[in-house]
């Protein structure tokens, strides 16, 4: 899970059943939620960045099975949260490096030490990019055991555990926020604004 950091937004790396992951947008002030894009494949959360506005989403992906493709089996793409349709794409080939960070609305800095060319299908028009370290998204916080837990834009302390999003409003007072347990594999195609070109 990844908060913006100018907007009552979040999005939901939720994983499972087995090598699914869905994307699900968090309005942090109404807890209401959108569920969006599902990929057969893994997405590394802790290399992934939404933008301050939490319009945009920069994330990294490994689905093996798309090697001999000119995506190869890992990549490193921006779409509009929660969706994965690719407004700009950088093909990666392997699991060392990839992901990056947003620097502003529109500017990204990708974790590799060199620059490298985004796909021909999907250059980076609209965005300014540039190349370098990334410090990782923080996974753990405030509450020992939970596979992930932090602090959302209202101050409260949520966590995941077991397919549910917790607000943890005491040490033994928490309210279910989310059930995400009954989701089941069901990709749709991005709605026509999630796929809109960026400039």
């Amino acid at each position: 899970m990844i908060f913006a950091s100018e907007a009552d937004e979040a999005v939901i790396f939720a994983r499972g059943p087995s090598a699914w992951f869905q994307l699900v947008r968090w309005d942090t002030r109404h807890d209401s939620f959108e569920p969006g894009a599902w990929i057969r494949g893994t997405i590394y959360p802790e290399r992934c960045d939404l933008s301050p506005d939490g319009r945009l989403l920069l994330y990294f992906v490994y689905q093996g099975r798309r090697g001999w493709t000119s995506y190869t089996s890992a990549w490193t793409g921006v779409s509009r949260s929660p969706w994965l349709t690719a407004l700009a794409l950088w093909p990666w080939r392997s699991t060392w490096g990839g992901g990056g960070r947003f620097e502003g609305h529109r500017k990204v800095v990708l974790a590799s030490s060199v620059p490298c060319a985004a796909h021909p299908d999907h250059p980076p028009a609209g965005l300014t990019v540039a190349f370098g370290s990334r410090p990782r998204q923080v996974m753990d916080g405030p509450v020992p055991g939970a596979p992930w837990s932090g602090v959302d834009q209202r101050g409260r302390v949520v966590f995941a555990h077991d397919g549910l999003l917790i607000w943890r409003r005491k040490p033994n007072d928490h309210v279910v926020l989310a059930d995400f347990n009954g989701d089941r594999p069901d990709p749709q195609p991005a709605p026509e604004w999630a796929t809109r070109p960026l400039a």
